[in-house]
């Protein structure tokens, strides 16, 4: 109520103010020409809020005071490029062919040379090997093994490790070495001949022996002036070569 009482007042004074200045005629001047009345508003009509109305500069590079007419007549002209030759040019190197370039295939490693008495006769050779080499040896000379199983002794425990390798010279088709397990050290050579009968054999390695029965037929001789053990089958073929 008594924010109420406060307005109503202000209201109607300001309505008194607006029908006094309409309804008063106009003052003239002695020239007949109106004369001009400043209204004071009271401060409760007045407004508070500033203008919407205002400038406002953004930043960029200052205007240019000279005219644009000015500023085309003061550039340099611009020189118009020639047209290019529509005719095009033959380079009698690019109707030549292409010289052929030759590819040379890369050559397979060398193999390491073996020794002679090796190639007279592998298996005689790495049998004086038996007591020397262990497996990083053989490798070194026979190459990476193809295959490998284990050794075992009389009581068909495991005492060993037996690598199969290939024959360098192709005399025999395999070459197995042993290897002691406790030692690391080669022990026994098995060769495997192709074709080799048990007359050749006994031609090429003479001496007194002994023989035993094995299975399937087969026989097992021992040389007993040599360090030479030989199985042949029932035709009389050699199946293995024994060097201990």
């Amino acid at each position: 109520m008594t924010l109420f009482r406060l307005i109503a007042p202000t209201i109607f004074a300001g309505q008194l103010v607006l029908g006094a200045a309409t309804s008063d005629p106009a003052p003239t001047t002695p020239g007949g020409g109106p004369v001009t009345v400043a209204l004071t508003l009271p401060p409760v009509l007045r407004s508070q809020e500033p203008a919407d109305s205002r400038h406002l500069t953004l930043p960029g590079p200052p205007r240019s005071a000279m005219p644009p007419a000015l500023i085309r007549k003061s550039l340099p002209p611009v020189a118009k490029m020639s047209k290019l030759p529509t005719r095009l040019v033959e380079d009698p190197i690019l109707r030549q062919p292409l010289p052929r370039i030759a590819v040379t295939a890369l050559a397979a490693p060398a193999k390491p040379a073996l020794p002679s008495e090796m190639g007279r006769e592998i298996a005689i050779y790495c049998q004086k090997q038996i007591g020397q080499w262990k497996e990083a040896e053989a490798r070194g000379v026979l190459g990476h093994p193809r295959r490998q199983r284990p050794a075992y002794d009389e009581k068909k425990a495991t005492n060993g490790t037996i690598y199969a390798f290939a024959d360098p010279t192709g005399r025999y088709k395999d070459m197995e070495l042993d290897f002691d397990r406790d030692s690391g050290r080669l022990r026994t050579v098995f060769a495997y001949p192709s074709h080799l009968t048990w007359q050749e054999c006994r031609r090429q390695w003479d001496g007194p022996t002994t023989s035993a029965d094995a299975k399937q037929g087969r026989t097992f001789y021992s040389y007993t002036n040599r360090r030479l053990d030989v199985l042949v089958d029932a035709t009389g073929k050699v199946v293995s070569l024994g060097w201990y």
